[in-house]
C-alpha cells in the first residue's frame, strides 16, 4: 500500500472511476452534497477535525484515525451515547460496549489524546462541537444499516443548516477496504463469480500516531451499567420499554415453561441469570454471561491468538479459558469464532481484515512461510478466514443495494445479532402487516402482494430471512425457534406495534410459533400453505432446541445442494401448477445465486433438524377469530383436504379460504391472495366476527 495515500471507500467511484457518487443514496434525499476520498498529505495541516466513532472502537487499523491524524494539527475523539444505537442492544452488547469504550478511552490516553463521551442526539453534540473548536471536518464511517443511514443523513442535514462562523464543515465518509474493490456497481452478482477476481485483501494499517491535546475539554464520563439503562429508557425507541424486556428471554425457555404449566410439571429454566459469574483477573469474557469476547483490541487480539493456536494446547490460565469457552460454542464446526467474536466484530474492537491477517500470519508460521493450496492446517484457522470473507462479502452485497436503484422494491439493511438482514418497507398510514417468506426465497417472493397490499390502506414490511436471499448466512444452527426470535426482534427494533403476521410454508410455522410466545406483537396469523401438524389432544412433550450437526447431515446438505441446483427449474415449477409461468427466470436465478452464497450447506442442514413437534392447534391456542388459513388446494407437498379438516376440527375459530393454486397461492394467484389478506386485515381491525368473512 502507498505509504503517501490511503484511498478510502474506492466504492464511492461510478462506473467511470472518477466522478464521485453520493455517498448517502435514498431513501436520502438527492440533494448534492460534498464527499471527499481521504488520502494522507504531506502539505500544510488544516485546524482540527472530529472522529465520531459508532462501530469502529479501535485504534489499530483505523483508516479515518490514521489520515485525521496526518491532514489535521487537532483531532477530537468523540463517542455520543444517542438512544438510537443503544436501543438496540442486548444487555450484553451494552457491557461490552462500556468495556470497549472504557478501553479505547485509556488507549487515547497513552497517546496524549482523549475519548470525549456525550449522552444525547448526535446531530446535536456534533455541531456544538464543531462550533466549540472549529473543525473543518468530521469524519464519518460508513453505515448499511438503514437506521444508521438514516441518522448520518440527519447529522449532515443539521451541519449543513447551522451557520459556523469558520464555515460549515465538510464530512469525510470513510470505511475499512477488506478488498480494493474499485467499483462497487460492478461487484459480481454470485460470491463464485466475485472469487474468480481473486482479490487479495488489503493489509492492516499500524496504529497511528496523534496530535497532542492541548486545549481544555470537559471529556465526560463513561456511565455505569445501570446509569446507560436509565438513560435508554426514557427514550426506548420505536417500541414500548416493556416489548424491550420481551427480547431478553429466549423461545426455549418461555416454550418450555409454557409446557410445563401444561401439563403440571415445574420448571426453574426461567431463572437465566440468576447467579451472577465472577470475572478471572485476566479474562477476556467480560459480560455477565461470559460467554463472548470482549474488552479492547489487545484482549480480543490475545483471545484470537489463543482461539487459532487451540490444538496447540497452553499452560496460559486466559488461554484455557478460551478453550474451554470454544468447545462450549462448538454446535457445528466453526461456528464458535462466530460465537465468541461476532460481537466485537460488530463494535469494530477489531477490524475484519486484521483479524484475517491475524489467521493467515498463523498459518504462515505453521508452514515455514506458505500457504497450502489444499486448505488450512489448522480447524481454527479455517473457521476465521471463512467468517470474515463471508460477513465481508455480505457487507459489499449490504452497500452495493443501498447505492443502487436495482430491485423491485427500495432495500433497507437491519442487523440483527450482528448479522445483516435484508427488509423493504412500503405504506405511509393503516395497519401493519408483516410478510415472511418460505425456506429457500426472500422477500421478493412477494414481488406482487406488497404494494397491492400497501395501496389497500396498509403498511407492509416484508423481510429476508437470516440464512436466505441477499441476508446474510453465518455459520450458526439454524432452529425454528432461531427464525421465530428473530420476527419478535424484527417487530419490536422495527415495526415498532403489533402486526398481522403472513407466513408462507415454513414461515407460516415460524409466525405461529412468535405468535404463540410473544401474542401482544400480533393482532392476527396469516398462515399461507403452512407448514406443522395438528395433534389432536395435544397436552405436552420433551423440547429441546439443542440442535448438533453430524457428517450425515453435511453429507445430506451437499447432496441436497447439488440436486436442487441441478433440478430448480423443474422443482418450482411443481409449486406452480395452475400458472407455471409465475415459475420465471427471474425468480429461478435468484434462488440459483443464492445457492453459491458462503454459508448456504449451513443453512441446508437445518433442514435435517427441524422440530415441528409443537402442533399448529397448540401455538394457535388465544387466537380464536383471529386466525386466516389461505391454502393452495393442489399443493404438491401436502393433502391439502386432510390438513384442513384437521384444521376445521382441531382448531377452533379458524377462517379458511381455499383457491386453486399450489404450494405459493400468493404469487401464483397474487391479486385473488392479495385481496383475501386486505378483507381480512379491515375485519380484524374492525374486530368484526369470523363468521362475517367467511
Amino acid at each position: 500500500m502507498d505509504s503517501q495515500s490511503i484511498r478510502l471507500s474506492p466504492s464511492f467511484f461510478d462506473g467511470h472511476g472518477s466522478l464521485p457518487l453520493p455517498l448517502l443514496s435514498p431513501p436520502f434525499r438527492s440533494k448534492p452534497r460534498r464527499s471527499f476520498i481521504c488520502s494522507l498529505s504531506t502539505g500544510t495541516k488544516t485546524p482540527s477535525a472530529i472522529l465520531w466513532f459508532k462501530h469502529d472502537l479501535r485504534l489499530h487499523d483505523h483508516p479515518a484515525l490514521t489520515t485525521a491524524a496526518h491532514t489535521h494539527r487537532s483531532l477530537l475523539p468523540l463517542y455520543v451515547f444517542d438512544h438510537r444505537i443503544l436501543f438496540r442492544y442486548s444487555d450484553e452488547m451494552l457491557q461490552l460496549l462500556l468495556f470497549a469504550l472504557e478501553d479505547l478511552r485509556n488507549s487515547f490516553k497513552e497517546q496524549s489524546s482523549n475519548l470525549m463521551i456525550r449522552f444525547g442526539n448526535a446531530e446535536n453534540v456534533i455541531s456544538h462541537l464543531v462550533k466549540e473548536v472549529k473543525a473543518t471536518e468530521v469524519f464519518i464511517e460508513e453505515e448499511v444499516e438503514y437506521e444508521l443511514r438514516q441518522m448520518i443523513g440527519v447529522v449532515k442535514d443539521t451541519l449543513e443548516t447551522f451557520s459556523f462562523s469558520d464555515g460549515n464543515p465538510d464530512i469525510v465518509m470513510w470505511r475499512t477496504p477488506f478488498y480494493d474493490v474499485k467499483r462497487l456497481k460492478d461487484l459480481p452478482a454470485t460470491y463464485n463469480d466475485f472469487k474468480k477476481l481473486k482479490l487479495p485483501p488489503t493489509l492492516p494499517l499500524p496504529l497511528a500516531k496523534l496530535p497532542v491535546i492541548e486545549a481544555e475539554f470537559d471529556w465526560g464520563s463513561l456511565p455505569t451499567f445501570s446509569d446507560l439503562k436509565e438513560f435508554i429508557k426514557k427514550k426506548p425507541g420505536k417500541s414500548k420499554e416493556s416489548w424491550n424486556l420481551l427480547k431478553d428471554m429466549p423461545a426455549e425457555v418461555i416454550l418450555k415453561a409454557n409446557l410445563s404449566k401444561r401439563s403440571g410439571t415445574k420448571t426453574n429454566s426461567l431463572n437465566v441469570e440468576s447467579i451472577e459469574r465472577r470475572r478471572l483477573d485476566k479474562s477476556v469474557f467480560v459480560t455477565r454471561k461470559g460467554d463472548i469476547v470482549g474488552g479492547g483490541t489487545n484482549s480480543v487480539l490475545n483471545a484470537l491468538a489463543a482461539y487459532l493456536r487451540y490444538l496447540e494446547g497452553t499452560a496460559r490460565d486466559d488461554w484455557q479459558e478460551v478453550h474451554e469457552r470454544l468447545r462450549n460454542a462448538e454446535t457445528r464446526d466453526g461456528a464458535s469464532f462466530t460465537s465468541l467474536f461476532g460481537p466485537a466484530l460488530s463494535l469494530g474492537i477489531i477490524s475484519r481484515r486484521r483479524v484475517h491477517y491475524e489467521a493467515i500470519t498463523y498459518e504462515k508460521e505453521r508452514n515455514a512461510g506458505f500457504l497450502s493450496p489444499f486448505g488450512y492446517s489448522a480447524a481454527t484457522v479455517a473457521a476465521v478466514v471463512e467468517a470474515v470473507c463471508s460477513m465481508e462479502w455480505f457487507w459489499l452485497v449490504a452497500l452495493k443495494g443501498q447505492l443502487s436503484n436495482e430491485g423491485l422494491y427500495s432495500i433497507r439493511i437491519w442487523r440483527w445479532r450482528g448479522h445483516l438482514i435484508q427488509y423493504t418497507a412500503v405504506g405511509r398510514e393503516g395497519p401493519a402487516t408483516l410478510l415472511v417468506h418460505g425456506f429457500g426465497a426472500f422477500l421478493e417472493h412477494y414481488r406482487d402482494n406488497i404494494n397491492g397490499i400497501a395501496e389497500s390502506g396498509n403498511r407492509v414490511w416484508a423481510i429476508t430471512l437470516l440464512g436466505f436471499g441477499k441476508s446474510e448466512k453465518p455459520n450458526v444452527v439454524y432452529t425454528e425457534l432461531l427464525w421465530a426470535e428473530l420476527l419478535r426482534d424484527f417487530i419490536i427494533e422495527v415495526v415498532g406495534e403489533p402486526v398481522h403476521l403472513v407466513g408462507n410454508s415454513i414461515a407460516g410455522y415460524f409466525v405461529a410459533i412468535a405468535a404463540s410466545l410473544w401474542p401482544t406483537l400480533a393482532k392476527s396469523v396469516i398462515l399461507i400453505n403452512s407448514a406443522g401438524n395438528v395433534i389432536p389432544g395435544f397436552s405436552s412433550q420433551l423440547f429441546s432446541n439443542e440442535r448438533r450437526t453430524s457428517g450425515a447431515t453435511r453429507l445430506g446438505a451437499k447432496l441436497l445442494l447439488f440436486y436442487l441446483r441441478l433440478n430448480i427449474r423443474n422443482i418450482v415449477k411443481i409449486f406452480y401448477p395452475t400458472k407455471s409461468d409465475r415459475a420465471d427466470e427471474w425468480l429461478i436465478n435468484e434462488m440459483l445465486r443464492a445457492s453459491y452464497d458462503p454459508g448456504v450447506l449451513v443453512v441446508l442442514e437445518s433442514i435435517f433438524s427441524f422440530d415441528l413437534s409443537i402442533p399448529l392447534n397448540y401455538l394457535l391456542e388465544g387466537y380464536e377469530e383471529k386466525v386466516l388459513i389461505v391454502q393452495g388446494m393442489k399443493d404438491p407437498l401436502s393433502d391439502s383436504k386432510a390438513k384442513l379438516a384437521m384444521l376445521k376440527e382441531h382448531c377452533s375459530g379458524i377462517v379458511i379460504k381455499e383457491l386453486d393454486a399450489g404450494h405459493c397461492p400468493h404469487d401464483e394467484q397474487p391479486e385473488k391472495v392479495n385481496l383475501i389478506i386486505c378483507d381480512w386485515i379491515v375485519a380484524v381491525e374492525r374486530k368484526l366476527p369470523s363468521r362475517s368473512y367467511l
